[in-house]
């Protein structure tokens, strides 16, 4: 018998070596295929359940970095909800202004906080301009009022000026030449004649302003022109106590003292036009110039 006709015993195909046992190991497979071994992957359920656990953390965290790091987000999240809705309301940003003097006292006081609307929107039908705005004058004749007293509260900004806008009430309109010397009240002026009298004859058509507490009308005292109807940037329409102290704090105009009530020897106040400053993301405002000649009134 030849040698390779001879039978296998058990103990031959125990210790197959060499090319043999590579063939006897070896099964066909598709050509291009690989076959792998299994492949160790660390479970799905753990890298849920982390996941679900860091979420868990930053939704119910009383301290540390997640629960701070929540809270700033969620604040900046209302911040913007609350400004996008007052702006789709007011039409004009900013939507509020921080009262920071005292010339619209009683009915404005220092630190309230001031919502305001863009110039012609919710137009009274006292209005007989294009902006919304009742003068004092109109609003005596239709029982038009607003905050304690009759017309509407502006906020304008001359050309030019880079201190704080102006929030008075507007109290009659006057043309391009008018001598307005007699529609004048003589409690707010101290002059004899239109000659005597600031910006009268009026250079321009536009509207006399005067702050509720101030003893002059702004025209009067130098402090603006008649205001045009394009320096007017909002008209004023609710007003919410002491939250503008947030503001007048941060920009250092008040002091927290101011909040808490604390007793303060005030002395002597200036009656000025510049009475608001607006509430901004970032940015400064000017803080208030006080033009010579102004009346003074005594704190209380």
């Amino acid at each position: 018998m030849d040698e390779g006709d001879r039978p296998v015993s058990e103990d031959d195909t125990g210790d197959l070596s060499g090319p043999d046992a590579d063939a006897a190991g070896r099964t066909d497979t598709p050509a291009g295929s690989r076959k792998t071994g299994p492949r160790e992957t660390e479970p799905r359920s753990d890298i849920d359940a982390a996941d679900e656990s860091r979420w868990y953390r930053f939704r119910h965290d009383k301290d540390g970095a997640l629960m701070w790091i929540r809270e700033m987000l969620s604040s900046v999240a209302i911040v913007l909800v609350l400004g996008l809705l007052l702006f789709g309301v007011s039409g004009v940003w900013p939507p509020m202004v921080a009262v920071e003097s005292g010339s619209m006292e009683p009915n404005m006081e220092v630190g309230d906080l001031v919502f305001v609307t863009d110039p012609g929107r919710f137009a009274p039908d006292a209005a007989t301009n294009d902006i919304g705005v009742v003068t004092h004058e109109e609003g005596t004749a239709a029982d038009y009022q607003t905050f304690g007293s009759y017309g509407s509260v502006v906020i304008y900004q001359p050309p030019g000026r880079t201190a704080s806008p102006i929030i008075h009430r507007s109290m009659f309109r006057v043309e391009e030449g008018e001598n307005w010397y007699d529609r004048a009240d003589d409690r707010y002026h101290n002059a004899d004649d239109c000659g005597e009298l600031q910006h009268c004859p009026a250079p321009h058509g536009g509207f006399i302003t005067l702050g509720d507490n101030n003893g002059a009308y702004d025209q009067a005292n130098g402090l603006a022109a008649p205001v045009r109807e394009d320096w007017v940037t909002g008209v004023a329409r609710i007003r919410v106590p002491y939250l503008g102290y947030v503001r007048l704090i941060a920009t250092g105009q008040a002091e927290i003292g101011d909040v808490v009530g604390m007793s303060v020897e005030v002395g002597t106040i200036e009656m000025t036009g510049e009475s608001i400053v607006p509430i901004r993301m970032g940015g400064t405002v000017s803080l208030v110039d006080r033009p010579d000649g102004v009346r003074s009134a005594e704190a209380a």
